[in-house]
């Protein structure tokens, strides 16, 4: 159960008790524990609720556009979308390289963070709402967003 990074001081030969116990999630019981005793229980089910909407709503924007698909609908707060290149006779590879591409621009525009991962031996888009700060408004811009990238290939 150990892990090590260049960032963490071990000490010379002696036993880590966080090598032996599963305690290195501690910290997420913590901030949970704590979210619900100043949210409470009502409010924390809203937010979690809310991304999970927002998440379901980019992802069937984005899978409505020319060009686009939903790889994976959320059933939470992560969803899948793939790109697809609509020019005669195009590969699996051409349309993987279309989503990777469609996710660098949104990504360079800063107005979503879009990250690209392969799945099912297909390159997806991943959407993902953490934030409980979105909004309606950042799902519009978001989807916007991607029909701006899209247009590049003459089909939005």
């Amino acid at each position: 159960m150990s892990y090590r990074a260049s960032c963490i001081v071990e000490p010379e030969r002696a036993r880590d008790a966080l090598d032996w116990n599963p305690e290195s999630s501690r910290r997420a019981r913590v901030a949970a524990y704590a979210a619900l005793r100043e949210l409470g229980r009502d409010l924390v089910r809203e937010m979690v609720g809310r991304c999970c909407r927002h998440a379901a709503a980019i992802v069937s924007g984005i899978g409505a556009l020319p060009g686009a698909e939903v790889a994976w609908a959320p059933t939470l707060n992560q969803g899948l979308v793939c790109f697809r290149d609509l020019r005669a006779g195009t590969t699996e590879e051409d349309h993987d390289r279309r989503t990777d591409e469609v996710a660098a621009k949104v990504l360079a525009t800063g107005e979503a963070m879009l990250s690209n991962s392969t799945w099912r031996r297909r390159r997806c888009t991943c959407v993902g709402v953490v934030n409980w700060r979105t909004s309606e408004g950042d799902v519009r811009r978001t989807v916007e967003a991607v029909r701006r990238a899209l247009g590049g290939w003459g089909c939005c």
